[in-house]
């Protein structure tokens, strides 16, 4: 697929999203298009152009004029073509009707054709009609209201707009486009209340129509035919006068309304000189108009606020406004519904048909196909993320122990066999350090009693005590002080005996002494270095003695190397 068909059905799928634009086509004014800002009750956009209409058939004199005129309008107000476009056009025909009960819509749609196929506008080109219930007749009956426009007009301002790349959405009439306007602006808004009757007298270029209202409701309609730009100066004043009082006769009202759409005629000079009962109010819809009917936004041109017309305004809001009676051109007949124009999409040789909305629709369905997975992805990412990175820190924190490990074991095996200095010296304070925590734990802990005569530090902390006392209190008094000084010394009293042999001598209350080794290293190794080997050759074992109330061995030993069996 190429690249421009790919725009184009990118384009096509997107007609739902264009923006909307409104027209009218509006007799003494031209082509107005225009914009209405909702939110802020104001005209946003607006432009006119000079478009001659044909009174007389009905239509636009020359489509190629009208062209032209839109071109001219995008250009100015800065709008994309590319756009959805309703369009306001001149009331070709409005009447009543009244119907059977019995009769259905497709019925009552083929009576009204045929009704409509009488006028002379219609006998040249093929009605396209509109129609709606009143709400009221007799028991059997109902009255309805119909309109109808040319379906060649209809298609001619289609194609023109879509040469443009736009799209044609709604074609509305411009008495319902009025009365839309009325009520939105509030021109009305004490004739439109709830069962309020009131009448509008609409003036053209063509003659006068009537509009029997109750409320916002159409109950009867009457138009009357008069050549105004026949008659001069104030000639066409007392003409109508003479006219409208006779009708109004028979539409007795509390309010009567007049609307002037021709700039031959001054609502205020006529509702002058029409005496009827009730309210008379006038709103002038031409050259007369000395005020703008809604608020106008700074983007629109001085020049053109008071050229705003009450058909302009109502097909503007023709989506927006709450106004009971709707008439689209392009909706199915008696139900209001409007119809969406077809999208034709080529891929590659075939064409497929669609609308604005279905191909929305199926956009969003493909877009849905191909975004879920992604969304799904996107939203399990970061758990998925999180777990792999937390197994990417774990392995780092491995790789990182592994190569301290390796480090460490490089640089030991680097170092063996050499000299450091850093080492030995701190290896030297490490040993001094031990030294004089021994010097300072001995000097606070010997008892008056108790006297060394032997002392060793060494390498590793190892420490060798040997002496004397009068007590075993004192050896336990002096063992006990040195375990609270030298804690991580690991001290253990490894020998505790008396120096006399004589076993009388023990019995006797004569003073005894008693010799004691206090140390750290094995008593194993200790008792080997003092005894050597046991009777039997064999390598005596450490261990913590354990005594008996038995006789004593041979030397009176309290604590010693070998058993007391």
């Amino acid at each position: 697929m190429g690249s421009n068909a790919i725009n184009d059905f990118i384009d096509k799928l997107t007609a739902g999203n264009r923006d909307n634009v409104y027209l009218s086509v509006t007799p003494g004014i031209g082509l107005e298009m225009i914009q209405i800002d909702e939110a802020s009750h104001t005209v946003k956009n607006y432009a006119v152009r000079p478009l001659a209409y044909n009174e007389s058939l009905r239509e636009i004199s020359n489509m190629d004029e009208f062209k032209t005129a839109l071109t001219e309008m995008f250009e100015e107000l800065k709008i994309s073509p590319k756009c959805n476009v309703t369009i306001n056009l001149p009331t070709v025909l409005f009447s009543s009707i009244e119907m059977s009960l019995m009769l259905g819509d497709e019925a009552i749609t083929g009576a009204v054709t045929s009704e409509v196929e009488q006028s002379y506008v219609f006998k040249r080109h093929d009605p396209i009609v509109q129609w709606w219930d009143s709400n009221t007749g007799s028991s059997e009956t109902r009255k309805l209201f119909y309109t109808a426009v040319q379906q060649m007009v209809v298609e001619q301002i289609s194609n023109t707009l879509a040469e443009l790349g736009a799209f044609l959405v709604g074609v509305e009439m411009s008495l319902l486009s009025t009365l839309r306007a009325l009520d939105y602006t509030g021109l009305t808004a004490d004739e439109m209340k709830p069962g309020v009757t009131w009448n509008l007298l609409s003036i053209s270029s063509n003659g006068y129509s009537l509009v029997s209202m109750v409320g916002k409701n159409i109950v009867d309609y009457y138009e009357e035919p008069i050549a105004i730009k026949s008659y001069e100066g104030d000639e066409i004043y007392n003409v109508i006068t003479s006219s409208a009082q006779i009708t109004l006769m028979s539409y007795p009202a509390n309010y009567l309304v007049i609307l002037s759409d021709t700039n031959s005629v001054s609502a205020e000079v006529l509702a002058k000189n029409l005496n009827v009962d009730g309210t008379v109010e006038y709103i002038e819809n031409n050259k007369f108009k000395r005020k703008e009917f809604l608020p106008v936004s700074l983007d629109v041109l001085p020049d053109n606020i008071l050229k705003i017309s009450l058909q302009s305004i109502g097909a503007a809001i023709s989506k927006i406004s709450d106004y009971p009676i709707t008439c689209n051109f392009l909706s199915t007949a008696g139900e209001g519904v409007a119809a969406e124009e077809t999208v034709t999409i080529t891929i590659g040789e075939n064409e497929y048909t669609t609308t604005p909305t279905m191909a929305m629709v199926l956009s969003v369905v493909v877009s849905a196909i191909i975004l879920v997975p992604v969304l799904i992805a996107f939203l399990l990412l970061p758990k998925i993320q999180a777990t792999k990175q937390a197994e990417l820190d774990e392995l780092n924190a491995s790789i990182q122990q592994v190569e301290k490990e390796i480090k460490e074991l490089k640089e030991a095996q680097q170092m063996a066999g050499k000299f450091s200095v850093k080492n030995e010296i701190n290896k030297t304070l490490q040993d001094n350090r031990i030294k004089l925590m021994a010097y300072s734990a001995i000097g606070e802990s010997v008892p008056s009693q108790l006297w060394l005569s032997y002392f060793m530090t060494e390498g590793g902390g190892n420490i060798s005590i040997k002496g004397g006392a009068s007590t075993v209190e004192d050896v336990y008094t002096f063992y006990k002080n040195l375990k609270e000084y030298l804690v991580s010394s690991n001290l253990k009293l490894q020998k505790l005996e008396m120096v006399s042999d004589d076993v009388d001598e023990f019995m006797s209350n004569l003073p005894v002494t008693y010799d004691f080794e206090i140390s750290n290293v094995s008593a194993a190794a200790s008792a080997a270095d003092a005894k050597g080997k046991d009777a039997k050759g064999n390598a005596k074992s450490a261990g913590k003695t354990t005594g008996k109330a038995v006789n004593l061995p041979p030397k009176n030993k309290l604590l010693s190397d070998e058993p007391i069996n």
